[in-house]
């Protein structure tokens, strides 16, 4: 899967606001994009389109857009060469999304996996919306030509899909190469962290316990419990990665640690072999904490000021713009569009 040479490298992500930041976010998403930053021209998105596909609230909707803006700053985003900014400010991201809706085919957003999983037996009760979320999630992506797209592993099914609206565009309008197929970047060894209280689900902001998930606001105090309340089972932990086999729990805490610590699971292993998994939590406890407070931190500090981090989100809309309006202008020129 390789591009055209005529698309320059340009990373593009994006995560909802809709609120409570969790570690999983930043272990799959956050953490990677900030040393991505160094390798290409990055643009990171707050996509507020897409929230409310997951029924949020209006009256939240600011609140939770400024926190996310924070989290990215936080963990490392820099705006100054960075773009960021909340995507219903760039209206060419939903005019795009629907000359996409009528390039991509019923069949193909039939075999996404994950709206199956969020409509459930209520398929029918669903909205557009969340069954046409991928198609826009393409649009975002290709509305600046994107070429690498850091996600999580859940995200690579419709990283797929955007693959094939880029291509089939291209082949109907016959304009080869004009969209670029882009590369999926999923890297680090917590690309899908699991709850603390099944490590057979994912971490959600969703999940009734709090105990499920470690939040990037909680306080040292409340990661070190929720981490010691952690399920586990009753075995010491094995003395090399085969031995994660059938322990999805033990698997999780080992692969969290693992990316925290900049290591692999390898070498958890192997530290903490033939070990309790008390004296483990204990350790990993001290690294969770060591690694989100200071984030946590500057996130208050960044709230502090919420008309800052306005200004910061119409500056990046605005570059954002500067890029996506002569694409726009250039697809509209393709499909025949007058004006």
């Amino acid at each position: 899967m390789t591009d055209a040479p005529k698309h320059s490298p340009l990373a593009f992500s994006g995560m909802m606001p809709t609120g409570d930041l969790h570690l999983g976010n930043y272990l799959g998403a956050l953490k990677n994009w900030v040393p991505l930053q160094d390798a290409m021209p990055c643009i990171y998105c707050i996509v507020d389109l897409h929230a409310y596909t997951d029924h949020a609230d209006p009256k939240q909707m600011g609140r939770a857009t400024r926190e996310m803006a924070a989290a990215y700053m936080a963990a490392g985003v820099d705006p100054k060469r960075t773009i960021l900014f909340n995507q219903s400010q760039v209206p060419e991201h939903a005019q795009l999304a629907w000359m996409f809706n009528c390039v991509a085919r019923l069949g193909w957003l039939d075999r996404m996996t994950q709206f199956k999983d969020k409509s459930g037996k209520n398929k029918e009760r669903s909205s557009v919306g969340l069954y046409t979320y991928p198609v826009l999630q393409a649009a975002d992506i290709l509305a600046y030509k994107a070429t690498h797209v850091p996600v999580g592993e859940d995200q690579r099914q419709h990283l797929e899909l955007a693959r094939d609206i880029a291509q089939k565009f291209n082949n109907d309008f016959e304009a080869p190469d004009f969209f670029p197929l882009l590369e999926p970047v999923i890297t680090g060894v917590a690309t899908r962290v699991m709850s603390l209280r099944d490590g057979t689900k994912k971490m959600s902001k969703s999940d009734e316990s709090d105990y499920s998930r470690i939040n990037m606001t909680d306080d040292a105090d409340t990661i070190a419990q929720k981490i010691k309340k952690a399920r586990t089972d009753a075995a010491p932990l094995p003395d090399g990665v085969d031995g994660l086999s059938n322990r999805a729990e033990a698997a999780n805490l080992i692969s969290i640690y693992a990316a925290l610590g900049d290591t692999t699971r390898e070498k958890v292993v192997a530290q903490f072999a033939g070990q309790q998994f008390s004296a483990f939590k204990n350790a990993l406890a001290d690294l969770t904490v060591a690694k989100l407070t200071p984030i946590a931190s500057e996130m208050r500090r960044l709230l502090a000021d919420p008309a800052e981090i306005e200004r910061v989100l119409k500056d990046g809309a605005m570059r954002a713009h500067a890029i996506a309006e002569p694409i726009y202008a250039e697809v509209k020129r393709i499909v025949g569009y007058i004006g």
